[in-house]
């Protein structure tokens, strides 16, 4: 609305012209999301209180979980709400690609919501049921892939892009479909299955997103994706907003998600920042850079595939003391913060492996 605004007056006053520059509308975006997410968590948290939708506490879980209990969740609506806000404000809104990720950020952000009303609120231990979780995250990856597939307008859409390697893709074509849905449906359980300590999920969430910014604004620009040798695509660089929208709210939600944590995000906000990691990757072709750069969230998805997996071939035996796997570190001794932190430090590595393939090819 307001890059709307600034177009409007460029030509009476020369200064607004600086708001046509990508870069300086990022900065505001991300400042505007964090600015957003401060100003209105102790708003949040007030009235989740006052609703007394709390965590509830897994009784198997480690004990020094159990003083969490009580604790205001759904705070992902907060993230939401930033993202959103910062989006209409400084995107430029006949972008299509934008209101294609914050459909599927919503659209996944619905489902969590109703999975935590259900647990929170109505006070139903299982939430939303497992299969009727999925077929709608199914439903919305399917209606966004079946946009993208049908919209495409240049061949290198449907081509994987292959990290370190220069001048190399996979044609995809029939295989593009099945390959989105695994990434959006797949990235967006990931993160929710990392979502399990103070400030451990929204860190990496806001470094990846970042950095995926980074890959959007340069597969935009004609110029800067002939130089690194990585697809150019038009009109992808209002994800670059988009994804600053995300960082900036991470941070501001991390103020009071840091341990010990005053709000969590719950599904709503796991589901949808995680499909909406995935949506980016996707429309910029980075879908294996994503797996590098979140591999964190791969690491504690693997960890909790073995744990049921060898769990059921052995018939009871495990392989981590207790899955996903930064509960396993919990139970050997590590405080809560260690993980946490430890954690955040492979995902700036993962990160860093990310980026570097832009140059090494």
């Amino acid at each position: 609305m307001l890059y709307w605004l600034t177009q409007l007056l460029q030509e009476q006053f020369h200064g607004f012209r600086v708001f046509q520059y990508l870069t300086f509308r990022s900065i505001l975006s991300a400042l505007t999301a964090l600015l957003v997410a401060l100003l209105c968590g102790p708003m949040m948290i007030r009235w989740l209180r006052k609703l007394q939708i709390g965590q509830m506490v897994r009784d198997d879980g480690p004990r020094s979980h159990l003083s969490k209990t009580g604790t205001p969740t759904m705070g992902g609506v907060l993230l939401l709400f930033a993202v959103i806000i910062s989006c209409l404000l400084w995107g430029d809104l006949q972008q299509p690609s934008l209101w294609l990720a914050l459909f599927v950020m919503m659209g996944f952000g619905l489902i969590g919501w109703v999975d935590d009303y259900r647990k929170l609120v109505l006070k139903n231990s299982k939430g939303l049921p497992a299969r009727w979780k999925y077929f709608w995250q199914s439903v919305i990856a399917i209606i966004a892939i079946v946009y993208l597939y049908w919209n495409i307008s240049v061949p290198i859409n449907t081509q994987l892009t292959v990290p370190f390697f220069k001048s190399y893709w996979i044609e995809l074509g029939c295989i593009f479909p099945l390959l989105a849905y695994v990434v959006i449906v797949g990235s967006s359980n990931a993160v929710n299955l990392t979502d399990g300590l103070d400030g451990l999920a929204i860190m990496p969430i806001a470094m990846v997103a970042g950095a995926l910014g980074v890959f959007a604004y340069a597969t935009s620009n004609v110029i800067y994706a002939h130089y690194l040798t990585i697809p150019y695509i038009p009109n992808t660089g209002e994800l670059t907003i988009f994804c600053t929208a995300i960082m900036g709210a991470g941070l501001g939600f991390l103020w009071y998600n840091s341990y010990p944590a005053e709000v969590f995000m719950g599904d709503v906000g796991s589901l949808a920042l995680g499909a909406s990691l995935g949506i980016v990757a996707i429309l910029i072709r980075q879908e294996l850079v994503l797996f590098i750069m979140g591999g964190l969230f791969v690491i504690e998805t693997l960890s909790v595939i073995i744990q049921v997996g060898y769990f059921k071939l052995s018939g009871g035996k495990r392989v981590f003391r207790m899955a996903p796997l930064h509960h396993h570190f919990e139970l050997k001794g590590w405080s809560e913060p260690k993980v946490i932190v430890r954690f955040w430090i492979i995902t700036v590595v993962f990160v860093l492996c990310g980026l570097a393939t832009l140059k090494l090819r």
